[in-house]
């Protein structure tokens, strides 16, 4: 090789970024369109998917049963909303004036033999519900975001897949592929952003460090050693054009101080700041908007809603898994950090805080919203004291809004007892399809990198869920 064939390792290199968009996850660069003065011009659309780790009872949430027997439903009653007939938890006064921006699925379902988190949430997340290849090894499927991060990367953003928090604590919360991106390779794993100790509720939150601020004067100097050597050979090779041009690329993208602003949240009013509410759901929401607004394409938000001042109990990934006295957990009913008296409020607060700040920002036609936990509960309250409910993925209830979706509706119902769905189950496979298809992004992926046609998921898109 001479000296003026540089391959895209080399270029990087020298320009000073090393590899970062080569192998740091979620950093995938596109095309997205900005004015003659930098800010972006209508973007194509993101997701921002809000993961209730450990899996909300459907029964106690958003798929009540008033009339079954008290052991079935629950210390909790439905209120009316604005739509009517959609009837949800009486905690959730905030989101029961914005039924009509939302539609509500009571029949979501995971087929098979499955009851624990790392399965489910590998199904959820990856849309499909075979079995994994091997036992104690994960089949290859990227999840939805990497998935996202390939067909619809950022140019304004050099992170197109993010994920707010991470799972933490015991392994059983982490789906296996999170950090990998599958068959895809890492690049398009997400940006795991803040922690238990580091999120934007807490007045020191720093972001990840790969958006520090970079030596200006000394990227300029690598760009201009750099530019020397190519110099003479740009307009006779087109394969240091070509490199070139993905350098200015990159390096455009890194320094662009947008990505860096998201995390800035002392720039956002108080009021809107305290609309989503001052813990760390609200503000993990409130952070996922702000991303969504710098170009990152899909946000998972891990459901952590906070410890309670007296339960400082719990991981920051399973606020959801509410097994009560069984699992030293506490009252599932109560007010502990496990507990519905505590999260619900919250879960309200902070949902109905981001979707009427989409809508009245105008973003809602080109953000989806998608909230789900990876299963449901038992119908049955478990018999102990204190009560809960333990793991149920026959059955459980998703909220999907933005992006197309049709508000103001329920699709799906379960039987009278919430053990089944009895009309239009949903697995896995036709919520990601219907991701997908709200995203504009082709179920069959003619990108795939192994040459063989694959196709993302093998469901079809539910298309009666789009007005």
């Amino acid at each position: 090789m001479n000296d003026f064939q540089l391959n895209r390792r080399q270029a990087l290199i020298a320009s000073g970024l090393g590899t970062m968009s080569l192998g740091m996850p979620g950093m995938v660069l596109g095309t997205d369109k900005v004015d003659a003065s930098g800010k972006a011009v209508k973007s194509e659309k993101s997701c921002i998917f809000v993961l209730l780790c450990g899996g909300p009872s459907h029964l106690d949430t958003w798929d009540m049963k008033p009339n079954a027997p008290v052991e079935y439903r629950g210390p909790y009653m439905p209120i009316s909303t604005k739509v009517p007939g959609m009837r949800i938890n009486e905690m959730h006064t905030g989101l029961a004036k914005l039924t009509d921006k939302f539609t509500l699925i009571n029949s979501m379902s995971h087929p098979g033999a499955i009851s624990n988190h790392f399965d489910a949430m590998h199904n959820l997340l990856s849309g499909q519900s075979a079995k994994r290849v091997q036992q104690g090894m994960a089949n290859e499927q990227p999840y939805v975001g990497s998935f996202v991060a390939k067909h619809k990367p950022s140019k304004r953003n050099f992170v197109s897949n993010a994920w707010i928090i991470k799972c933490v604590g015991p392994p059983v919360f982490c789906a296996p592929n999170i950090g990998i991106g599958g068959y895809l390779g890492s690049a398009y794993a997400p940006v795991f952003v803040g922690s238990a100790n580091n999120h934007p509720a807490m007045k020191d939150f720093k972001p990840p460090q790969i958006y520090d601020p970079y030596d200006e004067k000394r990227f300029e100097k690598r760009k201009s050693v750099l530019r020397g050597l190519e110099s003479n050979r740009l307009d006779k090779d087109k394969v240091v054009k070509d490199w070139s041009d993905l350098r200015e690329k990159t390096y455009e993208a890194l320094t662009r101080a947008e990505g860096r602003q998201a995390f800035e949240m002392h720039r956002e009013p108080d009021s809107v700041r305290e609309r989503y509410g001052m813990h760390p759901l609200g503000q993990n929401l409130l952070l996922a908007r702000r991303m969504v607004e710098s170009g990152v394409r899909f946000v998972t938000v891990n459901g952590w809603t906070g410890q309670a001042d007296y339960d400082k109990q719990g991981p920051p990934s399973s606020s959801w898994d509410m097994h009560g006295g069984n699992m030293g957990m506490g009252d599932a009913f109560g007010n502990g950090s496990y507990g519905m008296g505590f999260c619900l409020p919250r879960l309200d607060q902070a949902l109905s805080g981001l979707l009427s700040d989409l809508s009245d920002r105008g973003m809602l036609d080109n953000t989806l919203v998608v909230v789900t936990g990876e299963f449901g509960r038992t119908p049955h309250v478990l018999k102990q004291n204190p009560p809960g409910r333990q793991h149920w993925p026959k059955c459980f209830s998703s909220i999907l809004a933005g992006a197309g979706i049709a508000g103001g509706q329920v699709y799906g119902k379960s039987n009278k007892y919430g053990q089944y769905p009895t009309d239009n189950p949903v697995r896995p496979e036709e919520l990601a399809a219907t991701i997908y298809h709200a995203l504009d992004i082709p179920i069959n992926d003619p990108q795939d990198p192994s040459g063989i046609l694959r196709s993302l998921t093998t469901g079809e898109p539910i298309k009666e869920l789009f007005g």
